[in-house]
């Protein structure tokens, strides 16, 4: 096994190849958590996944409360399936308020004033309303609580944290929030140490192969806490060493076929690039600044036969949707009947037609 390997196995766990799902919830379900902070594309994320979805679809499966979007993991946005919300929270809450101290010490955003925040949100939200971000924080305004300086977001936040709130449905193009005790109700929640086993066996096989320093930076636990949860589920992986590195996966997983020839694109912040510390199977080196930028914003990609081939952007008109590839060389025909067969992909997914443009 090589890293080419790794980049094509990944295809095949992360479900953008041989997808084996039908519905949205148990496509996040599988993928445990899909970083979300770009909503639109979030959803794509979603869609690429899952055999003729619709954005329309996705918008159905959050109205529906079938998954959350809401912080996690490191954290940012992510999209997370309504059966695992509340003991992910579980596990990683205490850890992200704690990483969040400090910074609200600096903001002047004492416990007490988080516990009138919350409680506010609360009493705006109860009755199953859903409210617009701006709303919410007029309610917090009006209160005589500061949200100046990005303490609107540090108590949206910890609100997350402390599981008062939750996305609630999009209204027109505005995201709402609700309380996540009514929109999921709460279940038995697993121990500490089954929580941490979940989480490792979900990624390991979702993200697969991957190493236990991959799984480390895409949860945000410690690394103590990290290997523990490796342990206790390493017995369901197989294991390839490569340049000194173990790489878990999935034991019914096979190297792909060299024969099968695909191209996708992905969207920006893409589990298949971002989710791993190590991004070098499927993005060399001498790519990764243009497909990532200084800042951190990892761009849309043109992904064909598992590597990162070029990044893309569209132009979403009333009727069609243009897509635009600039790719890091010029491609062959072949390839660029592939890459017009993903650009297809993603019109059908916005329910428009497809034009494309090279760069």
């Amino acid at each position: 096994m090589n890293l080419t390997d790794i980049a094509n196995i990944r295809l095949i766990s992360q479900q953008i190849e041989q997808t084996k799902f039908k519905t949205v919830k148990e496509l996040v379900d599988w993928m445990s958590a899909i970083q979300a902070q770009d909503y639109a594309m979030a959803k794509w994320a979603i869609g690429i996944r899952l055999p003729n979805a619709t954005d329309r679809v996705i918008e159905t499966a959050m109205k529906q409360g079938e998954i959350i979007r809401t912080h996690l993991l490191r954290p940012t946005w992510h999209f997370v399936s309504a059966d695992d919300i509340y003991w992910m929270l579980a596990l990683k809450a205490t850890p992200i308020k704690a990483s969040l101290r400090s910074r609200n010490k600096q903001l002047g955003l004492s416990e007490s004033i988080i516990v009138r925040s919350n409680a506010i949100l609360e009493n705006a939200l109860k009755g199953g309303k859903q409210l617009p971000r701006e709303e919410l924080l007029a309610e917090l305004v009006k209160a005589g609580i500061p949200i100046d300086e990005n303490r609107a977001s540090h108590l949206l936040v910890r609100a997350e944290m402390d599981g008062v709130v939750c996305s609630g449905a999009t209204e027109g193009k505005k995201l709402t929030y609700a309380l996540l005790e009514e929109r999921v109700p709460k279940p038995n929640l697993p121990t500490r140490e089954e929580a941490l086993a979940k989480l490792a066996k979900k990624y390991f096989s979702s993200h697969g192969p991957a190493t236990l320093s991959d799984f480390t930076w895409w949860s945000g636990l410690s690394f103590n806490d990290a290997k523990h949860a490796l342990e206790m589920v390493k017995s369901d992986f197989n294991v390839e060493t490569i340049d000194a590195q173990m790489y878990w996966y999935l034991k019914s997983y096979s190297i792909r076929q060299t024969d099968i020839e695909a191209a996708y694109l992905l969207p920006a912040f893409d589990e298949f690039i971002i989710s791993y510390k190590d991004r070098r199977a499927a993005l060399p080196f001498e790519n990764f600044s243009k497909a990532v930028s200084n800042n951190g914003i990892f761009r849309p990609v043109v992904v064909v036969n598992g590597q990162v081939m070029g990044i893309w952007k569209r132009k979403i008109n009333r009727n069609t949707v243009m897509v635009e590839t600039e790719l890091f060389q010029q491609p062959d025909q072949a390839t660029k009947r592939l890459i017009e067969k993903a650009a297809n992909q993603y019109g059908q997914f916005l329910e428009k037609e497809t034009e494309i443009e090279y760069f």
